[in-house]
């Protein structure tokens, strides 16, 4: 699916390091969602929460739909690195062919990475009992959960760091250092 998205087609080239991590940020983040999907189904994957109620209908769907919605929004990155987050694709009724203003991707890349900073990355923190974690039924269980669960603590730095390369290279040519000497 990756494979046919082109990345790196940009009017600037853009770093190594970030079209890298833009290809690799959907596999990073895959683990977090596949540990999600057996609790759609009911399957408590070693939890023991005394207070867990009953099993819901919709958790089906709404699990299966957080898991594609996360899977999409890592997907989505990839504009930050390539040209259809410079030119509007064909498809886009209204837009097609105009350039996509720089802020118009900034802004809610910089604003989502923080949002998932803010999110994940007091995973940790669970860990060494600073916020309550419910139980597991045994070691195994909680080091799966938490090797699963702890790689999205990557994708708020990750979406922040893609969004500063996408500003240094989006950045008129005249402010920029080299363009200054």
């Amino acid at each position: 699916m990756l494979k046919n998205i082109p990345v790196g087609d940009t009017e600037r080239p853009v770093p190594r390091w970030a079209l890298r991590l833009a290809k690799a940020l959907p596999f990073i983040v895959l683990p977090h969602c596949l540990w999600r999907l057996p609790f759609a189904f009911d399957v408590r994957m070693g939890l023991v929460d005394p207070n867990a109620g009953p099993y819901v209908w919709w958790y089906t769907p709404y699990v299966i739909g957080l898991s594609v919605v996360t899977e999409a929004l890592t997907i989505l990155t990839l504009g930050l690195v390539s040209g259809w987050g410079e030119v509007f694709p064909r498809w886009v009724p209204f837009l097609r062919g105009r350039r996509v203003p720089p802020l118009a991707a900034l802004v809610p890349a910089v604003l989502g990475g923080l949002t998932l900073v803010a999110l994940f990355d007091g995973i940790p923190l669970a860990w060494l009992g600073v916020f309550q974690e419910v139980g597991y039924r045994n070691g195994w269980w909680m080091v799966l959960g938490r090797v699963c669960t702890s790689t999205a603590m990557f994708w708020g730095p990750a979406t922040l760091a893609l969004a500063w390369a996408y500003h240094r290279r989006r950045r008129p040519a005249a402010a920029s250092p080299a363009a200054a000497a």
